[in-house]
């Protein structure tokens, strides 16, 4: 007994040691780049097999208030709205309303070259169409409110950057016009239809479609970075970014998400495994994308992972299926990306962990 005793003392020693060393290099990394407490900053989470190994915040929340950054602070996460995007689609296409190989002309009939284009290459960007925020009159619209159609509109009649399928560039105007196919096929709001079918069947309860008019507790406020201090970022109508990057979460929602991934709960398993899988352009050549994710390789590791940049804010998620590792980082002002931060913490992370 006393044996076995010593045992546990031994291995329950290893795990705290084993614990704080990966809280102390993470730490090591993050204050590299978020080391001003009077700054805004961002909250950071990693979670080994689903459950959170290391979760912090840095930095303000609000600067007006001094408000301090806790790890419940809501954010905007620009495009990382994409994956929920492409699940959307996904679970349609798993109750027959759908085919990822469909031309959008089969819901949108008066869509130019629509016979051409299918909601694949819109998914992996390989449409062609033109990214309205490219375009120079978007300041024409930035802060006016558009509905879906208004904003397919925008763009639709625009010159192509090339033949559907044929190139591989990111586009945002391919994800809204996905947000306003699902909100045609199932017949409620692309907002509602996440709230409902995402959020609320995964207790995503601190997540939400944007708005600066609602009352959102936890809310961080989103800044910019001037020669001469930081400023409020710049307004913006979410209808704009709509469905290629207007959702607020936080990151222990983000998990919630990862982890109904890993389990199957919003898909079939042959479903979502389309969301995963690397697509081909016409040509037979292979691009490094998914539906809603960048599906990379750093070395032998399969990574999973994407960004997104709204005013005010920047997101990354990464993970590591071969191990079930997910690192996200969120801020409050695209003057401190957590981009690079994220991926170099999963590869220490990745390196803790072992085989």
């Amino acid at each position: 007994m006393q044996k076995f005793l010593s045992f546990l003392g031994l291995l329950f020693v290893v795990t705290v040691s084993f614990s704080q060393s990966i809280e102390s290099k993470i730490d090591q990394l993050i204050v590299k780049e978020f080391n001003n407490t009077d700054e805004p900053g961002g909250v950071f989470l990693v979670a080994v097999e689903g459950e959170s190994i290391y979760r912090k915040a840095f930095g303000k929340a609000n600067l007006a208030l001094a408000v301090e950054m806790t790890p419940e602070q809501v954010f905007q996460i620009g495009s990382m709205t994409k994956q929920f995007t492409a699940i959307a689609i996904l679970m349609l296409e798993e109750q027959g309303k759908l085919s990822v190989e469909d031309p959008i002309s089969k819901f949108l009939p008066d869509y130019p070259n629509g016979d051409a284009i299918t909601i694949n290459q819109l998914l992996t960007h390989s449409s062609g169409i033109k990214d309205f925020t490219r375009l120079k009159r978007i300041a024409e619209i930035a802060e006016k409110e558009m509905t879906p159609e208004e904003m397919v509109a925008f763009f639709k009649d625009e010159p192509v950057d090339f033949s559907p399928g044929d190139a591989f560039q990111y586009n945002n105007s391919g994800y809204v016009l996905l947000g306003y196919l699902i909100e045609l096929i199932s017949g409620e709001t692309y907002a509602d239809f996440i709230e409902k079918n995402i959020f609320d069947a995964i207790g995503m309860e601190h997540s939400y479609y944007a708005s600066d008019r609602k009352v959102i507790l936890n809310r961080a406020y989103g800044y910019h970075q001037k020669s001469y201090g930081f400023v409020n970022k710049k307004p913006i109508s979410f209808s704009i970014p709509f469905s290629s990057g207007a959702l607020m979460s936080t990151v222990d929602d983000m998990l919630k998400w990862q982890n109904a991934l890993d389990q199957n709960l919003l898909l079939k398993p042959e479903n979502l495994a389309k969301a995963f899988t690397k697509k081909q352009l016409r040509t037979g050549e292979a691009i490094e994308y998914g539906y809603g994710w960048h599906l990379k390789d750093w070395g032998e590791t399969a990574v999973r992972e994407h960004g997104g940049s709204i005013f005010g804010f920047k997101a990354m998620g990464v993970y590591i299926p071969g191990k079930a590792i997910y690192v996200i980082g969120l801020s409050n002002c695209d003057c401190h990306s957590p981009t690079q931060l994220v991926r170099d913490i999963a590869k220490v992370v990745d390196e803790l962990v072992g085989e």
